[in-house]
């Protein structure tokens, strides 16, 4: 139910969370150290750079009206969307890369299993400017490449750079689900959606996909959501594994560079749900100059020597450039997933701990073990029905559905932002309860301090919470909405 009943909560999900200043993990996180950068990105006119300026021109004034008309299948991604997830990794925000376990592999191995007639060395761009730029990938169709120190990338570039994408190979392709000025509803749009128009035409194996710059402009973070998980879903059930991309600041507007960090976590959400790569090109755009933007600040800067934009030169000067970090991060991902996945090399990373300890119920809730966090579960395969009400919150709503109870526990005072996605038909609201007097997990929502459809936003005190993801039952359509949802947990 949408209704809000404490407090005049923002109608965004999600939570700022901070890039830290930790070294992290990518592959050699030395790999990335920036110096000074002597060149940005100024549009030039030798086709290196975005020549628009601004925002991208196109989607700001439009409406996005796309609602998905039902929940998600989650075995049509190859991914078990029940309650349980101790098979899956946790996509922690100390590293760059997401993990390449034997967990994630499965996952992406029951992708390809959909599909036996798409191209291993083939990858499909799917995304805006950024995506489109001359400077994104381009380049390493031809000879104008320096790998650096990663020498190790050199057989996966030129792997698919032999792959047939419609006539041409994969990085010199202009892709049909790539256009300056879109956001991520563009690519899902109309029959055949664009999304659609792309993979029948190059029938690719991979898609790398960044959206969200432009999406901030529409000013539905909920619709965001809706649209890229539907869109990595469409992607898996064809047997494309996606690739999901952060993006990068928005230098150009204060109010939208503070959203950057909301949209980025739903996209480290939905890659976690989905157990799919995930690139965090933002953390490492962080760390270069002027935060590896151009000088609009809005698209990635590019190394230039000669008068040229050089965005293969993976070398030392190269990498304090914007697009010279996400071909690297790009080709990274690629040569990682090439060989655990595709050649059955093993996984190079050590498994994490489950994501969720815990059952969901009130004896034995989700534990959160840091901030941010997030979490995907789906109410109908769940068995804990023991909070039908919230009059802690003065909410009359009939939430007698299925709930799942998470433990958050605060050493220090917080500002907590909890965020909850549900689509189509399922509703599912999101409470914050205080422990009782007695200790323990509440036996009922008398000790609820706010409650919400989407957005929870609340300054705590230190102690131990509980956070309710619980069923809407609809009185007049006499159904629970039960379903998957999406659970995003930070400090502001």
């Amino acid at each position: 139910m949408r209704t809000v009943v404490k407090g005049m909560l923002v109608a965004l999900l999600v939570v700022a969370f901070g890039c830290g200043d930790d070294d992290g993990m990518f592959v050699d996180s030395g790999t990335f150290d920036a110096g000074d950068a002597d060149l940005l990105d100024t549009s030039s006119s030798d086709g290196g750079a975005d020549t628009s300026t601004g925002v991208d021109a196109g989607d700001t004034d439009v409406a996005d009206t796309h609602a998905p008309d039902s929940g998600v299948d989650g075995g049509d991604s190859g991914v078990d969307s029940g309650p349980s997830t101790d098979g899956q990794e946790r996509y922690t925000t100390d590293r760059t890369l997401s993990p390449l376990t034997a967990r994630t592999v499965a996952a992406m191995e029951a992708i390809v299993a959909r599909a036996d007639d798409l191209q291993d060395d083939v990858f499909s761009k799917i995304g805006a400017s950024a995506t489109v730029s001359s400077s994104f990938l381009r380049c390493f169709d031809g000879d104008d490449v320096m790998l650096g120190e990663s020498t190790h990338l050199a057989d996966t570039v030129e792997y698919f750079g032999a792959g047939d994408a419609a006539g041409g190979d994969p990085y010199s392709r202009d892709s049909l689900c790539a256009t300056v000025g879109w956001s991520a509803i563009r690519a899902i749009s109309g029959s055949p959606s664009p999304l659609e128009q792309e993979i029948e035409a190059t029938r690719p194996r991979f898609a790398i996909v960044m959206y969200g710059t432009n999406d901030i402009n529409l000013g539905s973070i909920t619709r965001y959501a809706d649209n890229m998980l539907t869109l990595t879903d469409e992607l898996a059930d064809r047997g494309v594994i996606p690739i999901l991309t952060s993006i990068m600041a928005r230098g150009d507007s204060a109010a939208a560079d503070a959203n950057v960090p909301r949209y980025n976590l739903v996209v480290r959400a939905i890659a976690q749900a989905r157990q799919v790569p995930f690139i965090d090109y933002h953390r490492e755009m962080e760390r270069l100059p002027d935060r590896g933007l151009s000088g609009d600040d809005i698209h990635p800067s590019v190394h230039r020597d000669g008068g040229r934009a050089r965005g293969c030169w993976l070398t030392e000067e190269g990498l304090d450039h914007g697009y010279n970090m996400r071909n690297l991060l790009t080709m990274e991902t690629l040569d990682r997933v090439r060989a655990a996945v595709l050649e059955g090399d093993v996984p190079p990373d050590v498994p994490g701990p489950p994501n969720a300890e815990g059952d969901g119920s009130k004896a034995m809730p989700f534990v959160i073990e840091g901030l941010p966090y997030t979490h995907v579960a789906n109410t109908l395969f769940s068995t804990h029905r023991d909070i039908d009400d919230y009059p802690g919150c003065m909410a009359t709503q009939d939430e007698s559905g299925p709930e799942l109870v998470y433990e958050l526990v605060l050493t220090e005072e917080t500002n907590v932002r909890i965020g909850v996605f549900d689509r189509g038909d399922v509703d599912v609201d999101v409470h914050l309860l205080d422990a009782p007097m007695s200790g323990g997990a509440p036996t009922n929502g008398e000790t609820c301090l706010a409650r919400d459809h989407t957005d929870v936003t609340e300054r705590l005190p230190a102690g131990t919470y509980y956070i309710v993801v619980d069923t809407f039952v609809s009185a007049a359509a006499g159904a629970e909405r039960s379903g998957e949802y999406l659970l995003t947990v930070a400090a502001e």
